[in-house]
């Protein structure tokens, strides 16, 4: 099976993006499933409720989120709603919504989504490694196909966590710093792999932000507001072959496309 995973996408623009090009990805590419990072949606800070509906009717099966996930309070008491709307898994006990699933495809395949958030440089939550093991060997149980996405600032940290669970996981696909890195690669033991797939979202800007108020930012370290940069868009993501009867990824390809 085929399954397409798009960079976070970040404000209008990304959504605009994501809405334009799916299709035709979906079709050329013959994909089965497809994952979005969603937590920058909302003007590229959070997202909310009637995003996660107009997302979902792009064509998108499973949302994942990150650490933006709690941006838009609003959406705090609807995410428990939408099980196909991820946060990360390995935030404490009592945290509400989901932070994996298990998703049955009209054949009968079954494909299990986990979201984890690093720790290094990021909110010092619980551990990602041990969380993770213990959610890929509980869905290992119903299916071989388990996708992660592990959002993390620390390069290193994904790349540790991709061997962690090689040959255990499907798939790792690092979310994040917004920025595609050409590291794809399937690992030993079958685990596809990508430091970060990128961003959908403005092509002309700072992760997503307009340039200039990021510059000043950087002159002045005065606060401001952060806006969501506009023009032309770009969509990134990455598309892994999986075997369905093994769990074992054969190839992973990037993607980057312009919008319009």
């Amino acid at each position: 099976m085929k399954v397409l995973f798009i960079g976070d996408i970040v404000g209008k623009t990304g959504r605009n993006a994501t809405k334009a090009l799916l299709p035709a990805v979906v079709n050329k590419y013959k994909i089965d499933f497809v994952i979005a990072n969603g937590e920058n949606a909302a003007g590229g800070f959070g997202i909310t409720e009637t995003l996660v509906s107009e997302i979902f009717g792009y064509g998108v099966h499973v949302i994942t989120t990150g650490n933006h996930v709690w941006d838009k309070k609003e959406f705090i008491p609807q995410i428990s709603k939408e099980d196909r709307v991820l946060r990360p898994l390995n935030y404490p006990p009592g945290v509400p919504g989901y932070g994996s699933l298990l998703y049955s495809l009209p054949d009968g395949i079954k494909v299990a989504v986990i979201n984890l958030s690093g720790r290094v440089f990021m909110s010092n939550i619980d551990c990602p490694f041990r969380a993770g093991m213990e959610e890929v060997e509980r869905l290992s149980a119903s299916t071989r196909i388990i996708i992660v996405d592990f959002h993390a600032e620390a390069t290193s940290e994904k790349i540790a966590f991709g061997y962690f669970v090689d040959g255990k996981a499907s798939a790792v696909i690092g979310t994040h710093t917004h920025v595609q890195t050409a590291d794809e690669k399937i690992l030993d033991g079958g685990t596809a792999y990508i430091t970060d797939v990128g961003m959908t979202g403005p092509a002309h800007s700072v992760i997503g932000i307009e340039v200039e108020q990021i510059i000043q930012r950087f002159l002045t370290n005065m606060p401001m507001r952060f806006e969501t940069a506009r023009g032309e868009g770009i969509f990134c993501g990455v598309i892994i072959e999986i075997n369905e009867k093994t769990g074992k990824s054969s190839a992973i390809q990037r993607l980057q496309l312009k919008y319009p």
